[in-house]
């Protein structure tokens, strides 16, 4: 199977498997909300590509540095 092509990963080979969780209703309706989606299936999508896309999701050192930087200059830009 190709690609669409709204497919992130070009033309290649892609193998599509289908996943699922059980998640309380409140967090599903939440997560639809947050996507701005009615469509579970679509606001699923955009959570788990924004998490793998996110530099902070990152469980690391650097993710948490990247981070506290950000802070600082928002600090930083407020105060001037």
């Amino acid at each position: 199977m190709r690609c669409s092509a709204k497919c992130p990963y070009g033309d290649e080979k892609m193998k599509i498997v289908h996943a699922q969780t059980v998640l309380a209703e409140e967090q599903l309706l939440a997560l639809k909300d947050k996507c701005n989606n009615t469509s579970t299936k679509e606001a699923l999508i955009i959570a788990v590509e924004h998490y793998i896309e996110c530099e902070y999701t990152d469980m690391n050192e650097e993710m948490w540095t990247k981070k506290l930087e950000k802070i600082v200059q928002k600090k930083k830009e407020q105060k001037a």
